[in-house]
């Protein structure tokens, strides 16, 4: 052997000897070879354990990331025509009102079959982004879904927290609300 290999094997010998307690040593401290390689065990065991739950500890944390990450895409890719719909509400609002107006020429006839024709348009446009209108009339006072800016007295005809009329109809997204409907209730 030559000298490098030599010192080679010295070293391997002393880290053996670091590691592995003597016979010496163990017989001196009272334990037998057995019950030192049990506690070895269980050592090897309880880093196991702990590595193990570290493991499904990060497995668990990187499950809710994604389904977290999963429920924020969903939710935006929902919600995303939110800003066209408040936008747009103003002026189905306006083409309302000019539906509304008596007419009594036959051009204004036309303008107004006209007028109904965007309006018409514009409702499908924000019925297929999920725009609805609130229903109001009629149906039951909802603080949720709309807001009393006036009160009538109740009559029998007319119960208490029913509403009698509206003043601007309300939309909602889905389930979220985009702008309340302003009505009258009846008290």
């Amino acid at each position: 052997m030559t000298e490098k290999e030599e010192h080679v094997n010295d070293e391997v010998v002393q880290t053996d000897e670091m590691i592995e307690p003597s016979e010496e040593a163990i017989d001196a401290a009272g334990i037998s070879e057995a019950e030192v390689e049990k506690t070895e065990i269980e050592l090897l065991q309880e880093k196991n354990n702990e590595l193990e739950d570290q493991f499904l500890r990060a497995r668990a944390e990187i499950a809710n990331i994604t389904s977290r990450n999963r429920n924020e895409r969903e939710t935006l890719q929902k919600y995303r025509s939110q800003d066209l719909g408040k936008k747009l509400l103003p002026a189905i609002d306006n083409l309302e009102r000019a539906m509304a107006a008596d007419v009594g020429e036959e051009q204004a006839a036309n303008l107004k079959k006209g007028v109904e024709m965007v309006l018409e348009s514009l409702r499908q446009a924000l019925k297929e982004e999920g725009i609805e209108e609130i229903a109001a009339e009629g149906v039951s006072f909802d603080p949720n879904l709309h807001q009393a800016v006036q009160t009538v007295p109740a009559t029998d005809e007319v119960p208490a927290d029913t509403i009698v009329n509206v003043l601007q109809k309300g939309y909602k997204l889905h389930d979220r609300v985009l702008r309340a409907s302003m009505v009258v209730v009846a008290q």
